[in-house]
């Protein structure tokens, strides 16, 4: 099978996006499928080129195996409205016009969270004649309002109009998760078109690991208990709710927050730590993946943070599994959703209301004076990862392909479930 993928954030970008993308069809790679990846140059979330590279009209490369075709965009950071959708509309053009110059696949995808990808991956389907397939991974644009980064408006209420167009466009639906399943069903998308294919963790990555002492000393973390948030520091986050915690555990000085990643609240949130003068948060920057074990060995429990908002209580955030694969224990701070269910259901941690930091910081010393309930939350972590990779994700989403390319994904393709 000959996939083309459309995909804004693609390796050496870190975000969830790109790390899902590129290890998936590692393995599709595998199984004897040609990959081929539509992308932008390297920027996300900062807003900058990273080192190295070029805004360059088209450039191919290859990441092992995978042909990545690299497009010219209007490169802004991840944060505000305006900039941010002409950078997706720009991406969405110049993939759509590079996508008509590749050979004819046999299936388009495009992934959100931003669906003007998938604009531009439905456009090249109907021209090239192919199914389309609409990975679901966010609730975009609703989670614009969730974030408070724009009111519910008409430019809201027009993109919601294009959102549903293009789901029921799509030859089928991949929805990250069952909760983002229901959602599109209850707006009158047809269940039977609508695959569920949960994130997972690139086991061959992640294992068990002694902590890196030099990082630790170069972070000052030795001989401290490390709680640990790796990822994105975005409105979606609300990662000031850490920092109402670390005020509260002045007490316990042993413990320190780890907050590593770049985002659009990562400088705010530096700033206001410092204003309290909070010497139990440490700031570390963002690291590229082959760093990410590194960077977990240091943690005692990972800390896994969503905002007080009903969106996200439809969301999975992958570094739970990332986690699992280390064999850390979970604190998962987070409105009760889908999330909240997996971690309690494979008691791979403890789980804490969204925006209570009484409770994350209660948690928090419960976690560090307890080694026994530690050691068997990191137990039951560990034993739960084999039930959430990406392989198995990867031959799920595969089955759903096999599906439309065969011309039965809009009645079949609802009985993939992960």
């Amino acid at each position: 099978m000959r996939i083309l993928f459309l995909t804004e954030n693609f390796p050496p970008e870190t975000n969830a996006a790109a790390t899902r993308v590129s290890e998936r069809a590692l393995y599709w790679l595998r199984a004897g499928h040609q990959v081929t990846v539509l992308t932008s140059a390297p920027n996300f979330p900062g807003g900058r080129l990273f080192d190295g590279w070029d805004n360059r009209w088209r450039q191919v490369g290859d990441l092992g195996g995978i042909r990545v075709v690299r497009v010219k965009t209007y490169i802004a950071a991840n944060e505000g409205f305006a900039r941010r959708i002409l950078d997706f509309v720009s991406f969405m053009v110049s993939a759509f016009v590079a996508g008509l110059f590749e050979p004819k696949p046999d299936v388009v995808i495009s992934t959100s969270p931003q669906f003007f990808a998938a604009v531009g991956g439905w456009a090249l389907g109907g021209v090239r004649r192919v199914p389309f397939v609409f990975e679901l991974g966010d609730l975009w644009p609703r989670s614009i309002t969730a974030v408070g980064a724009m009111k519910d408006s008409i430019v809201i209420r027009w993109l919601e109009r294009l959102e549903l167009f293009l789901y029921r466009r799509a030859a089928a639906v991949v929805a990250l998760t069952h909760a983002f399943k229901a959602d599109l069903v209850r707006r009158g998308i047809s269940a039977d078109k609508i695959a569920v294919v949960i994130n997972g963790v690139d086991l061959p990555r992640y294992a068990p690991r002694p902590r890196d002492e030099e990082l630790a000393a170069e972070w000052g973390l030795n001989d401290c208990f490390v709680i640990g948030y790796v990822g994105t520091h975005g409105m979606a986050h609300g990662l000031i709710n850490v920092l109402d915690a670390a005020l509260l555990l002045r007490d316990a000085p042993r413990v320190k927050f780890l907050l590593v990643g770049a985002g659009a609240e990562r400088q705010m949130l530096m700033q206001e730590a410092g204003r309290r003068g909070l010497a139990n948060v440490v700031f570390g920057p963002a690291q590229p993946k082959e760093m990410m074990p590194r960077v977990w060995s240091l943690c005692d429990v990972a800390l896994v943070h969503l905002k007080d908002s009903p969106a996200f209580a439809e969301v999975i955030p992958s570094k739970i599994f990332e986690a699992m694969g280390m064999g850390l224990p979970l604190l998962l701070v987070a409105p009760v959703g889908e999330a909240s269910r997996i971690v309690e259901a494979d008691h791979a941690g403890l789980f804490v209301p969204a925006a209570d930091p009484q409770a994350l910081a209660e948690a928090a010393k419960r976690l560090e004076s307890d080694a026994q309930l530690r050691s068997e939350l990191a137990a039951a972590s560990l034993a739960a990862a084999p039930c959430h990779t990406r392989e198995r994700q990867a031959d799920l989403f595969l089955r759903v392909l096999d599906l439309v390319t065969a011309g039965k994904g809009p009645s079949r393709a609802g009985s993939v479930e992960g």
